[in-house]
Formats: structure tokens, sequence, C-alpha cells
């Protein structure tokens, strides 16, 4: 054991014989540096943690080359001289010592100015870790003084009001996000877990994520924050139940490994693996055996760049020796038992930002060029440089190295950089299969490059199988990406691009079958006048005319004959007219419906019907009175003859019909109707009767109708060959008919040919009386003129008279 005075007097000698240690090296400005060549993660105190990072050790190293290349430059800050005390910063607790140590400065007298106090350093390099960063990042931001950042990805970094002389030559994770959510996207992956270091960086990249997904169609079925007491086998039995086949692992490379070791011991399966940069060039994983079994890794990485140099430098480095024997006496933070590792090691480790470190320390040199006025050939030492000059600088910086232009935005983030996607092939090596440019954007994989592990066919690995064409989703649980299939039914279409959740209603005007994705054009239906029906119909309108006129000249030429004016004398003109005018609305049930078309339809037949009927029933009213009512009733009879009632009575149906015609379609007029209610496909158009336009017109003609039959009926028992109620009730019975047939195929078919019915069924209520009604009038004069004297209508009265009164 040495003594206390042995002790403190080998420690002495230990510091002079550090002067040559690869943690610090003299010069006229010092940087600072943190890096984590060993790693901690052990809460548990001791001396010093043995696990060295070979690639942490590599960016050391890399800070060192960069130095010693800037001070071999006769360009950037000539006859001025850098150096750099470096920290292993391996522990929080043990690391702060040193960065105390980097903040004095031997000069500073107590009561001082403060602007001429100076610390001992302009800028620092580092720290490894966001954690790290969040650390230690207050103690220089309250002097400004500058800290370029290689590793710390976090987005707080980006809040420059807190953090002022923070900035960092590492792309921050709302990149790396963009970057993961853009390879999902592009492979259409939406059931996804997110595994992620349970610290400032992970939890920084999971809100990023959960927040960058909000508005797409990818869902996080599994997130977990990971750390030294993770239960592994937990974690993927949880994957494993919801069938989830993505998993994104966000963390640094030292928690990667043990998580990627324990999938193959577990012999996890049928996965694809999302690699980060923080460990996706890792060197050790991809030839770990059994790798291949756990599925396909597929990440991306800060573009490697390579440095001219560096290789010569490590292998000169790795020769020199750098006090091995005082490392059990001093910081850990400061010696580094290295003899484990050779050039080879260092010079194949994960290259990770590397190029970072590079050009962190690089933009250092070029804002001390600038803030010390460097000409051609030299420097300004007069001026006192401070670190909140070094800062002002660092913050305009536009310089190129190795191809890259260096430049920081506002926040002090990178104005710069790219990413390459990589595969882990079957050699055991990260190939570079695409790229992601940050500025400009650009994003490129070379799909045909990778092996899956499915031997061809990218994996889809949803929660539920897309739906089908014509299906739309229904969520079936808390995630939108877990949903049954329900088809679209008729009428109604799913767009798959726009919302595949909701089958949209189709237009009127269009239509579309049970599991549709588009709608039709429904067909247009109506009766032209071409049609062969309408044409036949139309034919037997034209006949009805011409009959009617016929009549009318035979009715005229024999109109003082017992049968004319038993038939109403000039009452047969007017209803034959009528019966000519109704014809009109026929020729309107054809052809393309307009307003005009609907009116005319319906207002010739329900004007000139009425009169027709009204005359029938003055007809029946005036046989019940001569036969009947004129021996009972001789009074009422000598009345309706002295004021002519019959015509009185027509009038006044007239008139009330027009009165009803003309309020009903002032106010509610027919007008063309698409009826797409009875055929999905079809569009057939018609004419709509407003129920309140025409109520009062069919009851009117309904109540002459019925009174008409009522005093048809009455004269039932008249003379048999003078029985003109008989042929009324005849006509009657007919025209109803008529309409209850229309009226039930009316409720049971709606095609186009309705019209057709329709017109057919007014046709036949005006060939009802003139067929059965005049026609046989007609016959008697032509064929039987014997029973069209006075003599014979006398005789079939007295005989009826002789029968009553008997």
């Amino acid at each position: 054991m040495l003594t206390e005075l042995e002790e403190i007097s080998y420690i002495e000698h230990i510091k002079i014989v550090c002067l040559a240690s690869e943690f610090q090296l003299e010069g006229d400005y010092l940087l600072g540096g943190l890096f984590n060549v060993h790693h901690d993660s052990d809460p548990v105190y001791h001396d010093r943690p043995e696990a060295i990072d070979c690639s942490s050790y590599r960016r050391f190293q890399l800070m060192r080359f960069s130095v010693e290349e800037i001070n071999n430059s006769t360009n950037l800050l000539p006859n001025v001289s850098l150096g750099y005390e470096i920290f292993d910063h391996c522990s929080d607790t043990q690391t702060f010592p040193g960065i105390f140590n980097l903040k004095s400065d031997d000069l500073i007298q107590p009561g001082g100015e403060p602007h001429k106090n100076r610390s001992k350093i302009i800028a620092v390099v580092g720290a490894s870790t966001s954690t790290h960063s969040l650390t230690v990042a207050p103690l220089f931001m309250m002097d400004l003084i500058p800290m370029v950042n290689y590793a710390a990805a976090s987005s707080v970094f980006s809040r420059i009001q807190n953090l002022p002389s923070f900035l960092r030559t590492v792309t921050p994770n709302q990149d790396t996000i963009e970057v993961i959510v853009n390879i999902l996207q592009h492979y259409n992956w939406r059931w996804v877990a997110f595994l992620y270091i349970d610290e400032d960086y992970g939890k920084d990249g999971q809100e990023l994520f959960i927040k960058r997904i909000k508005d797409t169609e990818i869902c996080l079925a599994y997130t977990k924050g990971l750390n030294q007491y993770t239960d592994y086998s937990q974690i993927f039995k949880q994957i494993e139940a919801q069938g989830i086949g993505i998993i994104i692992v966000f963390v640094h490379e030292w928690t990667a490994e043990p998580l990627i070791k324990s999938a193959i011991q577990l012999n996890v399966t049928n996965k694809v693996w999302i690699a980060v940069n923080t460990w996706s060039l890792n060197k050790k994983l991809p030839k770990e055996k059994g790798i291949k079994n756990i599925g396909t890794v597929i990440g991306f990485s800060e573009s490697e760049v390579t440095i001219p140099g560096f290789s010569d430098f490590i292998y000169s480095s790795r020769s020199m020796t750098h006090c091995e024997n005082a490392e059990q006496f001093v910081f850990c933070n400061q010696v580094c038992n290295c003899s484990s590792l050779s050039v080879e090691d260092v010079i194949a480790a994960d290259p990770s930002f590397n190029f970072n470190v590079y050009s962190a320390v690089y933009a250092i040199a070029h804002a001390l060029h600038n803030a010390l006025q460097c000409g051609s050939g030299s420097c300004n030492r007069n001026i006192t440089v401070y670190p909140h000059m070094v800062l002002a600088e660092l913050k305009k910086s536009n310089f190129t190295i190795l191809n890259q232009s260096i430049r920081f935005d506002e926040n002090g983030d990178p104005n710069y950089g790219s990413y390459s996607i990589v595969f882990w092939n079957q050699s055991g090596d990260a190939e570079v299969i695409g790229f992601y440019n940050l500025h400009p954007f650009h994003f490129f994989i070379n799909d045909s490059k990778i092996q899956w592990y499915t031997e061809g066919e990218v994996p889809t690995l949803p929660c539920s199988p897309e739906c089908g064409g014509g299906y739309a989703k229904k969520y079936n649980g808390i995630h939108k990406c877990c949903f049954d299939c329900e088809i679209c039914p008729t009428g109604t279409y799913v767009n798959s691009t726009e919302d595949p959740y909701k089958c949209i209603n189709c237009k009127e005007t269009e239509w579309s079958a049970a599991g549709s994705t588009s709608c039709n054009l429904r067909v247009v239906e109506y009766i032209p006048f071409t049609d062969s029906g309408a044409i036949l119909i139309m034919v037997g309108a034209s006949a009805l005319v011409g009959l009617t006129l016929a009549m009318s000249v035979l009715f005229a030429i024999n109109y003082n004959t017992p049968v004319v004016r038993s038939a109403g004398g000039p009452m047969c003109f007017l209803i034959l007219g009528c019966l000519s005018l109704c014809s009109l609305s026929i020729f309107f049930y054809f052809g393309k419906p307009t307003i005009s078309f609907c009116i005319l339809r319906f207002l010739p037949f329900l004007l000139f019907y009425t009169v027709c009927l009204a005359c029938f029933v003055v007809r029946s009213f005036q046989i019940v009175c001569i036969f009947k009512m004129a021996a009972k009733f001789p009074k009422l009879h000598s009345w309706w003859i002295k004021y002519h009632g019959q015509w009185l009575v027509i009038t006044v149906a007239f008139v009330t019909q027009a009165l009803f015609l003309l309020i009903g379609y002032t106010y509610f007029p027919p007008k063309p109707y698409d009826d797409i209610s009875w055929y999905p496909d079809k569009i057939i158009l018609g004419c709509d009767m407003n129920v309140k336009s025409s109520s009062g017109s069919v009851v009117l003609l309904l109540s002459l109708c019925s009174l008409c039959f009522i005093f048809s009926y009455m004269g039932k028992d008249l003379p048999k060959n003078y029985n003109e109620a008989k042929a009324i009730t005849f006509c009657l019975l007919l025209l109803i008919l008529t309409w209850i047939m229309f009226a039930t195929v009316y409720i049971l078919y709606r095609g186009k040919y309705i019209q057709t019915l329709n017109a057919l069924a007014v046709l036949s209520s005006l060939y009802s009386f003139l067929l059965w009604y005049f026609l046989p009038k007609c016959y008697i004069i032509i064929f039987q003129s014997y029973k069209n004297t006075q003599e014979y209508f006398k005789g079939l009265i007295q005989n009826y008279t002789k029968t009553i009164s008997q």
C-alpha cells in the first residue's frame, strides 16, 4: 500500500505524463468533448464501467483526428492551434467534476467583470445521448458557450428559447419519424408496434410518432419503453397475441442488442424490424447466429461519408501508449484502457454519427476562423474571443466539407442531410437499398434488393385483411386498422381512396348494384310518339274523333226522328263534341313530359268528361221522370220542363269543374316527375298530379258517376226496346271496371308503359259511351228504320203505361 504522501506524489507525476493522453491536447483555443466511450446503465456505483463501446470510441477518435487535421491546415485557422479536453461521459454523476473543470478558468478573479472572465473552452462537442445532453446543457447555456451536438436528436433541443447556444449536426427526431412513416406508407404497413428506449430520446420519438400517424392509416397497436429491467418475453407475447408483424425499434445500439438477441432466443419469427439510425449499421447483430429466423430487418442511417486519412490516423494513434499505468488513480472519464481494441476493431466499428462529429468540429473551427477575422495566411491574434462570439458565427455557418454544405436553421438544427435505406442481407451486412434526401425531399427504395422472409412477396401483416371492392370497413375495436367488411347495399357505393368506411348514396340520377365502387347513370325511359303501342292508341283516338263526327252528321240528318230525340236531342251533339275534346288528352301521354304536356294530359279529360257525365246524369234523371215521376209527381215534372233543369245541371257541373281546375292548377299545376323508386337502374318520366290540385275534380267526377248510376239503375224496368237507362248503366259499369283494372295495374307496375295503359284507360272510357250508347242508336237509324217511327215509340209507351196502371 502507498502512503498518502506517496500517492499524492504519484498522481502529480501521472498528470505530467498524461499531457500526451488521448483525452487532452493543448492549443491556443480549447474545445470540450463529451463521448460515452464506456456505456454505464447500471445505477449501482462503481469506479469505471468496463464495457467499451467501439462505435463511440471511434467517434471519440474522430474528434481528435478532426482537430489534428485542422491544425495541419494552412487555410483554416492559419497560425492558430486548437486543443481539446475530452471526457468519457459514462456517468452523469462522475462526469460533473470534469464539466465544471471545463467551464472554469484559473485567471477568473472573484468580483471581476463578467465579460472579462473567460471559460477554459470556446465550444463543446457532444454529448452522446439526449439524456446526457439535457443534463449538462444548462451549465453551458448560462454563459452562451456553444454546444454543437452530434447525436442528441430529441425535439426538445429545437427550442432555441430554452437552449440558446445549442446547435446540432444530427437530424432531429422529427425527420427520423418522417422516414419511418414514409417506409411504412411505402409498403402500406399499418399495424405496427413501437418499442423505444425509456429515456428522453425514446419518449420524444414515441410522442412524435403518435402525433405524426394521427391522420394516417397507420395504427399503433403496441408501444413499450425498454430499459435494463425489461422482460422481453412478455413484450413478444403481447406482440404475438395482437398479430403484429411490423416492429419499429427506436432505441440506442446498447438497447437494440439485448432486444434482438432475446428475439432470437425466444424464437420470434416472421417479423419485419425497422431499425433507426442509432443501430441500423450495427456490426455484430447482422452476424448473430439465428438472426435470419427473426424475419427481415430494414432501416436507415445517415448517409455514410468516407473521411480521408482517418484510417491512417487510427493506425498511428493505436501504436502509441497513453497512460495505461495511471488509469486507476484518475477519473474514469479521462482514462481509457483500450488495449483490448485492435485497429481493425476501431475501423470496422459502426460508422453512425461519424460525419456529424467531423462536421461539428469543423463548424466550430470555421466559426472561430471568422471570429478571429482570419485572412490569407494569418489570424488576428489580438482579438479576445468569447464563446458568445463563436456562437454568433456558428449560427451563420455556410461552408462545404466533403461535398456537403453545412448550414443551421433558426433553431440550430442542420439544414442539410440525407439517409441511406439499408437492409440486413444474408451475408450479415447492411446493404444500401435506397435513399431519403431531406433537402430537397426525395425518397427511393429498390425493392428488388430486399430478400423478404416470405421469399418474394412483401409482407402485408394487417390487423384485418383489406376489404374487397364494394365493401366498406366497419370498426370492430378501438383501432381503425381492425375492421369488418360490409357490402354496400343497392343504391350506394364505396370510394376506398376517399372514405373506405362509408357507403355513399348515389345521386337520384344514378344507380348501383350491391357491392359497387361507383354509380352508373340511370336509363331515362318514357313512351315516345314512335312507340308501336302509342301509335295504335293515337290511331284509336283519331278514329274516335272520326266516329263522333260521323255520328253527329247522322244525328243531324235524323234530328227529328224518335231515336235521336230519345237519345237526348241537342244534348247528343254536346256529348259527342265533349268526347272528341276528351280525346285530345290521349296525345299528351306520349313524348317527353313537359309542364304544358302534363297540364294537357289531364285538363281536357277532366273538364269535358265532367260535361259528358253531367249529360248522362240528366238523361238518366229525365228517363226516370218521363216514365215514372211524370205519373206520380206531375208538378215536379212540369217545373223541370219549364225551367230547362237539364241545362242548368250541366252548366253548374261544368262551371264547378272549371273552377276546381283553375284553382288547383294555379297553385299546384301538374309537372314532370322522375320516378326513381320503382326501378333502381331506371328513371321513369311521368307527370306528378298533385293530390291537392286534383281532389276536387276527382270527387266531382265520382259524384256525377254515382248519381248517374243511381238514376240509370232506377230505370232498369223500363220497356225492353226503349231502355236507355240500361245502356247507360252498362256504360258506367264498363267505365268503373276500366279504372279499377288500371288502378290495380298502377299499384303493381310503375314502368314506362304505365303511361300507355293510362292513355288506354282514357280511350276506353270514351269508347264505352260511344260504342254502347250511341252506336246502337246509329244501328237502328241505319238498319232498323221501322223502329225509328212515332207509332213504334207510342206503342211502347202505351204498353208500359198500361203495365204500370194495372
